[in-house]
């Protein structure tokens, strides 16, 4: 399969359970295979990964929805709390943090770019984010990329007795492909592309 079938073939799958195939052991080489290889500005290597399987994947959704109840009006929390339900049905999460100390750091060593070392971080996690979601779709693993930080936060940090100083980016739930995704849809390209000769 070429690189861009790969892409292709990375899809939002919100349907999602607990029968993959592969084994925790053969799924965190992949994990840390393809973040170890995701590039970041001046091989900074700021991302910082936690996975989550079995109870602590409960744990963690549980979080979230606890957190959201305080927070979504009680008329409108049931549509939130099955959304949780499909997520907590998957087989595990990655959780992508930054190293924020790692970037402080960055822009005392290179004060000529300080200020764009937070973008970078942000780019070097987004790439992560993208290269690990189509490394799980080649082996018809079904993800979303979800967003709850970061009312979340430190709840999660002290759940997990994580460093203050890793900042939460985004959540990668994944498991067996349930159901399909839906026909994607793009706007027009002249929209969006521009060419100069």
């Amino acid at each position: 399969m070429s690189f861009l079938e790969q892409i292709k073939q990375r899809r939002t799958i919100y349907a999602i359970g607990k029968n993959v195939a592969l084994t925790q052991d053969q799924l965190e080489a992949i994990i840390k295979d393809v973040v170890r290889n995701s590039p970041s500005a001046f091989n900074s290597q700021t991302s910082r990964v936690v996975t989550l399987y079995g109870e602590s994947h409960t744990k963690f959704w549980n979080i979230v929805r606890e957190t959201l109840r305080k927070l979504v009006p009680e008329g409108a929390f049931d549509a939130t709390n099955a959304k949780i339900d499909s997520f907590a049905a998957g087989y595990g999460t990655v959780l992508f943090f930054e190293d924020q100390d790692k970037v402080k750091s960055l822009q005392e060593q290179f004060p000529l770019y300080a200020e764009h070392f937070p973008a970078w971080s942000e780019h070097s996690t987004g790439i992560a984010q993208f290269a690990l979601w189509t490394a799980l779709a080649e082996r018809h693993i079904g993800a979303s990329l979800q967003h709850y930080n970061p009312v979340i936060d430190h709840e999660v940090a002290k759940t997990f007795a994580l460093p203050e100083n890793w900042k939460l980016r985004a959540q990668l739930v994944f498991g067996s492909i349930e159901a399909s995704a839906g026909e994607k849809t793009f706007m027009d390209n002249a929209e969006r592309f521009k060419k100069f000769d």
